[in-house]
């Protein structure tokens, strides 16, 4: 059996040993040429160097290089409550900045810094810089919870922005724009699948990545009810007969769309049987080759398929909620946010394990597959380190300070983690 990766177009195919957006060199959460990762660490072990941030961000640190780009809020919270300091309540807007930080990778110390919007809320677990950045070692693209895009210059000089409020109405989803950018090639994608607190309609859209001009707009209406309109997933891939097709989940539908136009090819439903109209999407689609795995709200039911075709290769009761799943193209390792992993066979559908139980806490990241480990932290800042593969082994528990709700990341020999109040780099030099 021949297992597939998805194959990300342009400069990210060929710098896998980069970690260029949220989910990793192939959208799928794992990094096939780290080797040599650590496994054991604590505040005073293992640890390369730690660098404190402004604030808390659910925003996934990326690297390039010698270089790391994190977003972040000013320092304008303390804790993922409703209130903040006692002043202010979620979603209230502040004078606090959001930046894109640049630092060095090897001992963490900051290149730049530069403002990327004003005006940090608090939805929830999310602020205003919950959004992953994505680079290509030349530029850095930002997004934020107001939906303002930027282009950085690997030395953080502003080549554009684009506010879509300004451009095309309100946002409205229930705790915050918070979808990650998706870079393929020239183009940068982008979704605004939405409904809960507005009657504008959902949309795709495609920039050029070097000028920020829209290339396309295509509106996706679907039937989802209330706050099952709302999407805090990321665009996928996906490689059909050769060509790629962009995969686009939430509002209770997937979709799949062509890249150049933005028009629908497909689409396929039944992903909310009991019409819950809290359905929220959060989980990012995985896509292997031409197989999509996606359910909607906690992973009930969730679904495998192949791109634009309306047969199901299986389906079960043991999706996601919150974190992503990460997949090596053979096995999909899911995580709940409750602490339970569970493996499954890509092909088949074939529970490998279901289950198992990690270190106790709630779980907000995405798991990291790397070197035959994957890293799951918890949102205390514990991570359990578990065997990849078949057989379900729990190789370590590391504990480090601060709320975290970051994926871990790994480049090389070394894992970043991001927690509440600081950058972390883990390994040998």
């Amino acid at each position: 059996m021949v297992y597939v990766f998805l194959l990300v177009a342009g400069a990210l195919c060929a710098a896998d040993s980069n970690w260029p957006q949220w989910r990793g060199p192939t959208s799928q959460g794992s990094a096939p040429t780290a080797k040599n990762l650590p496994v054991k660490w604590s505040e005073t072990e293992g640890i390369l160097w730690k660098t404190k941030m402004p604030s808390w961000s659910a925003a996934t640190p990326v690297v390039w290089g010698d270089t790391i780009y994190v977003t972040t809020a000013e320092a304008g919270f303390v804790s993922a409550t409703y209130e903040t300091r006692g002043l202010r309540k979620a979603g209230e807007p502040t004078n606090d900045k959001i930046f894109l930080l640049a630092l060095r990778r090897k001992d963490g110390t900051e290149k730049w810094r530069v403002a990327i919007d004003q005006g940090n809320r608090l939805w929830r677990k999310q602020n205003s810089s919950s959004p992953s950045p994505i680079t290509d070692g030349r530029h850095v693209w930002t997004t934020t919870g107001h939906a303002r895009l930027g282009c950085y210059t690997a030395d953080g000089k502003p080549v554009w922005k684009r506010d879509l409020i300004v451009d095309y109405g309100e946002i409205g989803i229930n705790h915050g724009y918070a979808s990650s950018p998706l870079l393929d090639g020239d183009r940068l994608y982008l979704n605004v699948i939405h409904g809960f607190t507005t009657d504008k309609p959902s949309y795709i859209l495609a920039l050029d990545k070097r000028t920020g001009k829209t290339l396309w707009r295509h509106e996706r209406p679907a039937p989802a009810q209330k706050e099952s309109k709302d999407s805090y997933s990321t665009p996928q891939l996906a490689t059909v007969n050769g060509k790629q097709q962009l995969i686009i989940t939430g509002g209770d539908v997937v979709t799949g769309h062509e890249p150049s136009t933005g028009v629908e090819l497909w689409r396929t439903g039944g992903f909310n049987p009991g019409a819950n109209p809290a359905n929220r999407t959060i989980a990012s689609a995985v896509v292997a080759g031409d197989i999509v795995i996606w359910g909607a709200s906690r992973g009930r039911p969730y679904y495998a398929f192949k791109a634009g075709s309306p047969d199901l290769l299986w389906s079960n009761n043991l999706g996601p909620d919150v974190p992503t799943p990460a997949s090596d193209g053979k096995y999909i390792y899911i995580l709940n946010d409750k602490g339970i992993l569970i493996c499954l066979e890509i092909a088949t559908g074939k529970v490998i394990y279901e289950g198992q139980r990690i270190e106790l806490g709630t779980y907000s990241s995405s798991p990291l597959l790397a070197d035959g480990k994957l890293y799951c932290t918890n949102e205390e800042g514990i991570t359990t380190v578990v065997q990849a593969g078949p057989l379900f082994a729990v190789l370590s528990v590391n504990r480090l300070d601060g709320y975290t709700l970051a994926s871990p990341i790994a480049v090389d020999g070394q894992v970043f983690i991001r927690t509440g109040e600081a950058l972390y780099a883990i390994g040998k030099r």
